[in-house]
């Protein structure tokens, strides 16, 4: 028997709240960046993993660093001075018995890989430095994928926490991403770089959104050029939200920064499309939570889930886990407004077995839980019945992280 607890929530949905803030991080933000390629590692160990010893093996790719490099931006394309790094951290399994499996040469593939999928303008070989911290896991915690029994014990104590349904802010501040870094959009403004920030806040029924976005400087001869760019992008914008959305007003700054007369000091310029050619650094868990954006109103989990491995790490598996149900219970179960999913693991426990599994929900007007609690339970014991097949998933990448 699991510990489930259900619980009414009386509060109001945060929809109908006067204020709510959100944002999201774009595929070329340096925090982004860092989860990507993590989590891709993470994916290609365990598959080399299976292929080798038929099961997933200890590793935690889940400490990364991205040092911004440098560069000098001029109009027309500037140059790469000094590269950026990437240095990922943690620990990885090495080998077992006398089978060795070349993690380092792993993890640069890997991220090379996704750096040549993502980045336009990065070239892998030329603009990055990899420098590889993975070292060999604890002996306690490697001697848990050694124990017997289909269920692995968490690696951890820890809680996470997923909700449902999306509010319309949020899903319309991922949404304008999704957009802007769309094969479509980056056809038809090819200056806009990948690294883009989208900051959503919804005072009553009015939504203010501000964003940033690299301009890409091979593609900009003069300053004039640049701010006519952006007021065209900016036009494809407002018409592209008024179209999602039926805020009563809407009203959107993009790179606030700017100002004209300044030169390069005044306008959003990179080489290479990311703030981390030369700007900013990045780092694993920095960035969007699971479902994709940071919802500044909502209870998240503390943990990064990019690179940690997919099989007995409840930061991982409870973090993505917590949406899936959410949002099965919310769209299965009638009468509901809102859901937030908490599991709470112990550290050698099954992972199909939490400490915990408790739902609040936020119930319609004029309807109460009484007569659904049977049916949350349900959705929640079958979810952790079937981790196992929850967890292939996350081997296979076939669920979004971030």
């Amino acid at each position: 028997m699991r510990n489930i607890v259900i619980d009414e929530l009386k509060r109001t949905p945060i929809d109908e709240q006067r204020i709510e803030i959100v944002e999201r991080k774009g595929i070329g933000h340096p925090d982004t960046i860092c989860d990507g390629i993590m989590n891709e590692v993470s994916i290609a160990l365990s598959k080399e993993y299976i292929k080798r010893f038929g099961a997933v093996m200890h590793h935690n790719i889940d400490k990364s660093l991205l040092v911004a490099g440098e560069v000098e931006r001029r109009f027309g394309g500037g140059i790469v001075k000094v590269p950026m790094l990437l240095v990922f951290g943690d620990r990885a399994t090495y080998e077992v018995g006398n089978v060795s499996v070349p993690v380092k040469e792993i993890a640069i593939e890997t991220a090379k890989k996704w750096i040549r999928e993502n980045l336009r303008f990065v070239d892998p070989e030329k603009h990055m430095k990899y420098q590889v911290e993975l070292k060999r896991g604890s002996a306690e915690l490697t001697d848990i994928f050694k124990r017997k029994g289909k269920i692995l014990g968490a690696n951890d104590t820890s809680a996470a926490v997923g909700y449902a349904p999306m509010t319309k802010t949020e899903r319309i501040v991922l949404e304008t991403e999704r957009y802007l870094n769309s094969k479509k959009f980056k056809k038809e403004f090819p200056m806009s770089g990948e690294d883009i920030k989208v900051m959503g806040y919804r005072k009553n029924s009015d939504l203010n959104m501000t964003i940033c976005m690299a301009f890409v400087d091979k593609f900009i001869d003069s300053e004039e050029t640049y701010f006519k760019k952006k007021k065209e992008i900016l036009e494809v914008i407002n018409a592209f939200v008024k179209e999602k959305t039926d805020f009563k007003r809407i009203s959107i700054s993009l790179n606030t920064l700017d100002k004209k007369g300044r030169g390069m000091g005044g306008m959003y310029l990179t080489v290479l499309g990311t703030s981390a050619d030369d700007a900013d650094c990045g780092q694993v868990g920095r960035g969007n939570r699971v479902n994709g954006i940071i919802p500044l109103n909502r209870p998240v989990s503390s943990e990064a889930a990019a690179g940690k491995n997919p099989v007995s790490h409840v930061g991982k598996v409870y973090n993505v886990l917590t949406y899936k149900m959410a949002d099965r219970i919310y769209k299965e179960v009638p009468g509901i407004r809102e859901v937030y999913v908490w599991l709470l693991s112990q550290i050698g426990k099954p992972i199909d077995q939490p400490t915990i599994a408790a739902t609040q929900i936020v119930m319609k007007k004029n309807k109460t839980i009484d007569g659904i609690s049977k049916q949350v339970k349900k959705i929640i014991d079958d979810e952790l019945a079937h981790i196992n097949d929850f967890c292939n998933e996350l081997i296979n990448g076939r669920i979004s992280i971030f």
